[in-house]
């Protein structure tokens, strides 16, 4: 299950028109899964949490999230959502690719106005939070297209970008002064292509080897730079996206533990109840019963 997997689990819970596509659905944790695993994509997004509390990781720093905060995902941002044990959290995706915003070449509003936005020239905040200024009017710009989603009446597509044009004038007019330090970047560039390359194919056999060879690095270099930038090895990075998958299917399909076991890339399945005991906290067909 990749992603884009993930996102179509939840259709049932989603406003969803495929002809327009602004994308929102209803999630929660650890109730629907335990975590959303570290991922990227070329949209924007945001989480919009509706109640309880979890936690987001964007970029490699961890963010407490609480009813009515809203994180801002930008563009190629790594970021993952967890539940924090002993806690909840239900929240909403809302997730649209920024050239629905586009302008014509006469119009030069988008790379005037958006781009430093979406491509985070601007230092926005990750989290909003009641405390910012532009937090009321971004708030209510998604609250009332979810109204809109809610129906679609004709011509909804004209509300939906007119609100997301004044979401991100309020965002703009309070940033447009604050440029983002290019030294308080990450230099994650390297390890997106593998990171992409195990969210689509981690059911099947990777080496290090290969994963060296997609970031352009030496083996021994590729090991101690992700585990000196991801805080894990790779093999225990994989496993663990692996695991996160096995987590879900228990939960969204009648299939055998067996089955999933090899879905996910599995080969033993004695190999796979101990590491799944490890990361969860209780056997798969425990897990499976408890939620």
């Amino acid at each position: 299950m990749n992603i884009p997997e993930y996102e179509s689990y939840h259709e049932q819970k989603s406003h969803f028109d495929a002809a327009f596509p602004y994308n929102t659905y209803l999630c929660s944790v650890p109730l629907d899964f335990m975590q959303v695993p570290l991922h990227w994509h070329d949209e924007v997004e945001f989480i919009y949490i509706k109640k309880g509390c979890g936690e987001i990781s964007v970029d490699f720093t961890a963010y407490e999230v609480h009813e009515e905060d809203i994180a801002l995902i930008m563009p190629g941002q790594l970021h993952a959502i967890s539940a924090i044990p002993g806690k909840s959290m239900e929240y909403e995706n809302i997730i649209f690719h920024p050239k629905m915003l586009e302008s014509s070449a006469a119009d030069s509003s988008y790379h005037t106005f958006l781009k430093p936005l979406f491509s985070m020239q601007l230092a926005c905040p990750i989290i909003l939070t009641k405390k910012d200024s532009s937090y009321a009017t971004v708030r209510s710009c998604l609250d009332r297209n979810d109204n809109i989603c809610m129906s679609f009446p004709a011509g909804y597509p004209l509300a939906i970008k007119g609100n997301l044009f004044a979401l991100f004038f309020a965002l703009y007019t309070s940033y447009s002064d604050k440029k983002r330090s290019p030294s308080t970047e990450k230099n994650i560039e390297k390890l997106k292509s593998v990171i992409k390359y195990v969210e689509l194919n981690y059911a099947s056999p990777m080496t290090i080897a290969e994963m060296a060879d997609l970031a352009g690095f030496s083996e021994s270099h590729f090991m101690k730079y992700f585990k000196n930038t991801m805080g894990v090895p790779f093999t225990a990075y994989l496993n663990s996206y692996r695991l996160t998958m096995a987590g879900r299917m228990l939960l969204q399909s009648d299939d055998t533990i067996l089955s999933i076991a090899t879905e996910v890339g599995f080969d033993n399945l004695s190999y796979f109840n101990r590491a799944f005991k490890k990361q969860f906290g209780m056997t798969p067909s425990a897990y499976r019963q408890a939620n």
